[in-house]
C-alpha cells in the first residue's frame, strides 16, 4: 500500500502509476502518407525511505520523438525530425491518516528540438498534488479497489490553472479488474498467472519547443504539438510477477499534429487524419 503513494508522486500521465522502470517503443504511421511517428521512452523512479512511512521519489524520463516526414511540404522539413522530451521530477508522501496518503510532486521539463544551446522556452513546469486511497491489499474487502483524487499542473497543455486528476481501480473477481480515469481508462482479464489481455481508452501528445523557428505564409512557428485519443486491445505478459513485456494496439479517434505560433496558436496542421497505433516494450513494476 506504501509504494502506490510513493510512485504516485513521481509518475502521472501515460506511463503506470506503479513503474519503478519503463523501456518503450511507440510507432504511428500517417494515414495515406509515407510520413511515420516513432518514439522511443525510458523511465526510472526511485523511491527513498525516510521515518514514520514517508518517502521521497527521485527519477526522470526521456522521450525521443522521430518525425519521418516524407510528404511534400512548403517549408524546409529538417528541423522537425527530432524532437526531446526530458522530465525530472522530486516527489514526496506520506500518510494523511488509517486510509488515506497524500501526495505531491514536482517535475521540471525540457522539451524542445535541442538543436542548439538550452533557452527559456525550451523549458516547462509541471507538477501536482494527490490523496490516494488504496485497498487493494485489504483481505478484507470481497473486491479491492484504489481510488486516487488530485490535481495536476501542465505547462505544455496552454490551461493556465490546475485540473483534476481521478483514477479508480477495482478488482471484480479473479480474472476480471478495471480502471477508471484520465489519461487511460481499461478493462483487463488476466487469462492465467502469466497472461493478461485487455481492451484500452487513453490520451497521449507532447508540446515542444522549435530551437530553429519556421515562417509558414508570413507567420512565425515556434513550437510544435500533439495530441491524440486511441483506442484498442492489449497483451501483457507476466515475466516474474515485477517484470512485464506488453504490447498495446489500436487506431486513433482523434489525432491532431500541429504547429503553432509563441502565443501556441495553430498555423500549420501537419496531420489531423486517424491512423494505426502500437505500443510495446517491458516495465519493472511493484
Amino acid at each position: 500500500m506504501i509504494f502506490w503513494g510513493i510512485i504516485l508522486t513521481f509518475t502521472i500521465g501515460n506511463a503506470q502509476l506503479t513503474d519503478l522502470a519503463r523501456l518503450e517503443y511507440s510507432f504511428m504511421p500517417k494515414n495515406k502518407s509515407d510520413d511515420q511517428y516513432t518514439r522511443l521512452r525510458a523511465i526510472i523512479n526511485y523511491p527513498i525511505a525516510l521515518k514514520n512511512g514517508d518517502y521521497i521519489v527521485i527519477g526522470g524520463e526521456y522521450n525521443r520523438i522521430l518525425l519521418n516526414l516524407e510528404d511534400d511540404y512548403p517549408f524546409d522539413t529538417s528541423a522537425l525530425n527530432k524532437i526531446h522530451v526530458i522530465d525530472l521530477s522530486l516527489g514526496y508522501t506520506f500518510k494523511w491518516n488509517e486510509n488515506w496518503r497524500f501526495g505531491a510532486k514536482f517535475n521540471p521539463r525540457i522539451a524542445s528540438t535541442l538543436t542548439k544551446a538550452l533557452v527559456s522556452e525550451d523549458f516547462f513546469m509541471n507538477g501536482g498534488v494527490f490523496f490516494i486511497n488504496d485497498r487493494t491489499m485489504d483481505d478484507s474487502l470481497k473486491r479491492p479497489y484504489r481510488l486516487i483524487l488530485g490535481l495536476t499542473y501542465n505547462a505544455t497543455t496552454g490551461i493556465p490553472f490546475p485540473l483534476p486528476f481521478v483514477s479508480y481501480f477495482r478488482e471484480i473477481n479473479e480474472h476480471w479488474s478495471f480502471n477508471l480515469g484520465v489519461p487511460k481508462t481499461n478493462l483487463k482479464y488476466a487469462l492465467n498467472a502469466k497472461n493478461n489481455i485487455l481492451t484500452f481508452v487513453g490520451l497521449d501528445g507532447y508540446l515542444a519547443h522549435l530551437q530553429e523557428p519556421l515562417v509558414i505564409n508570413g507567420e512565425p512557428v515556434e513550437n510544435i504539438s500533439l495530441s491524440i485519443i486511441v483506442g484498442g486491445m492489449g497483451y501483457e505478459y507476466l515475466f516474474t510477477s515485477h517484470l512485464v513485456g506488453y504490447l498495446y494496439t489500436g487506431y486513433t479517434f482523434r489525432l491532431n499534429n500541429v504547429l503553432r505560433n509563441e502565443h501556441r496558436d495553430e498555423i500549420y496542421k501537419l496531420d489531423d487524419l486517424n491512423t494505426f497505433y502500437l505500443r510495446t516494450g517491458v516495465k519493472f513494476k511493484i
